[in-house]
């Protein structure tokens, strides 16, 4: 599905988008009964980089300033962070952290954040977006992770083939959207592009979530069985030690 068609599909009654530099999609649309979300994005399979970090960044805190409460809806289709000796001299690391904070705080004052994965995204890319938003989804064609295999190989030193045989029973070792579901990154993949606006006011209605539960459903899909556990100890743990305190 191509962005166009996305779009369309998504907001029938209208939408205005421009792609910015650096692969930034910005723009306003229409959904449910007459109401207006905020449309912003990571497209033309274009690598995140500082300025890119810097300028949707920007975005999202002017929504934040001038749209209280709006909800913002993240297409996808980019590839990783940008890897330039460049941006990592710049502390992209930096830059990073700022949009991902950028976004938690959409959410914290009230706006619902919506992430869609059409195409392709990696690495610091996907934990900056669709990993900091209240809910992601993906269409057909979305190609979510975090790293691939031949690079998870170089890291670890682990034998490229030991880790396709991991990955065939581990979704936490896997790419891809069919691994991403059972460990909770990506919540559904809605198919029927006839319904993608439906789906979308329906989302938007929700209540925003109190807290990150990607490790809950990642249990209950039998594709991350120890996170929510290690999360839920350690939360206890610090409520205990600031009590003390």
């Amino acid at each position: 599905m191509t962005r166009a068609e996305l779009l369309d599909a998504l907001f029938p009654a209208g939408h205005a988008t421009r792609v910015e530099a650096d692969g930034i999609l910005v723009g306003t649309a229409t959904y449910g009964q007459n109401e207006t979300v905020a449309v912003l994005g990571l497209v033309e399979q274009t690598p995140l980089g500082v300025e890119g970090a810097l300028a949707l960044a920007e975005h999202v805190l002017e929504i934040i300033r001038h749209s209280p409460g709006r909800p913002i809806v993240v297409l996808i289709d980019a590839q990783s962070q940008r890897m330039r000796r460049r941006d990592e001299l710049l502390g992209l690391n930096e830059y990073l952290a700022h949009l991902t904070k950028c976004f938690l705080l959409a959410s914290q004052r009230g706006h619902r954040t919506l992430g869609i994965i059409f195409g392709r995204i990696a690495a610091g890319a996907f934990i900056a977006t669709g990993l900091a938003l209240d809910q992601l989804v993906a269409v057909p064609g979305g190609d979510p992770m975090v790293m691939d295999l031949p690079s998870i190989a170089r890291v670890t030193k682990l034998p490229l083939d030991r880790l396709e045989t991991l990955a065939k029973d581990t979704p936490v070792f896997a790419p891809g959207l069919a691994h991403a579901l059972p460990i909770g990154a990506v919540q559904e993949v809605w198919e029927n592009p006839v319904e993608l606006s439906a789906k979308l006011a329906a989302a938007l209605q929700e209540p925003r979530p109190t807290r990150d539960e990607r490790a809950a459903l990642g249990l209950a899909r039998g594709g991350r069985l120890h996170a929510a556990e290690i999360a839920r100890r350690v939360e206890q743990e610090a409520v205990a030690a600031a009590a003390h305190d």
